[in-house]
């Protein structure tokens, strides 16, 4: 497979859509060459949904939520023209239902996000925390980069709360092994138990694992006052207490 120019792909094609748009193709940046912000959308379009393509009703009510506009089907024509001169012809298949064919080792940020938040949970579960660091890491620093920032559609909201759930879940992740290596790592686990219960204040895993670094880092005192304003919120919200997990863990605080 060739991109433009004849440049072979292979595992030089690279797309990122959290954050800046970017696409890599035989080891050239050509994002610059996209049709302007609705061939960045497109394009991002096609890379969430490359597994299950769109029709071309779909593509117009994603791209234009308000409705369509007067020359819509040339318009799109025109973007995937486009889009097909920049990245290469043979990346972008279909006309009723245009998506993208890739080769196995092109990269994709939020598919490597989701592989990464996988490989990191396999690890915290059997206790292997070196092996965890790197893929919690990938999954969280991607997921913090946002997606098509400005923009509004659903499937765009779709996208932003897949990726609020992967940053959740890599933050806890990340204070696993932070709590598992110890030593150094405590402070990333601390950070990210704020993080959690700031993000998520009725997930009680945030809470729990703030407690825990704070009690490692010495800070006992902090850490009961963690359970505490958990105690209050979900006693004032929901009328019910905290967890067993989270009461273990107070409960071995008060033992000292």
């Amino acid at each position: 497979m060739t991109g433009p120019g004849g440049d072979g792909v292979g595992e030089t094609l690279r797309f990122q859509v959290c954050g800046p748009v970017a696409v890599t193709v035989g080891g050239r940046r050509v994002e610059g060459e996209l049709p302007g912000r609705q061939g960045r959308v497109l394009l991002a379009h096609l890379v969430v949904h490359r597994l299950r393509p769109a029709d071309r009703d779909q593509l117009f009510a994603d791209l234009w939520p308000a409705g369509p506009p007067s020359g819509a089907d040339q318009a799109l024509r025109s973007l995937l023209s486009r889009i097909r001169k920049a990245i290469g012809a043979d990346l972008v298949a279909g006309r009723d239902a245009p998506h993208l064919v890739l080769p196995p080792d092109a990269f994709v940020d939020l598919e490597a996000a989701h592989a990464g938040l996988h490989r990191a949970e396999a690890a915290v579960a059997a206790g292997d925390w070196a092996r965890g660091w790197a893929p919690a890491r990938i999954a969280l620093h991607t997921a913090d980069r946002g997606f098509l920032s400005g923009e509004d559609a659903p499937w765009i909201d779709d996208a932003r709360r897949d990726l609020d759930a992967i940053r959740v879940r890599a933050l806890e992740c990340v204070a696993a092994i932070g709590l598992g290596m110890g030593g150094g790592e405590l402070a990333s686990a601390e950070r990210s138990g704020r993080r959690l219960t700031e993000l998520a204040p009725f997930r009680e895993s945030g809470h729990r694992i703030l407690m825990e670094a704070l009690a490692a880092n010495g800070n006992r005192a902090e850490a009961l006052l963690v359970h505490d304003r958990l105690r209050v919120l979900l006693r004032d919200e929901l009328g019910i207490p905290p967890g067993p997990e989270v009461q273990a863990v107070h409960a071995r605080l008060l033992a000292g």
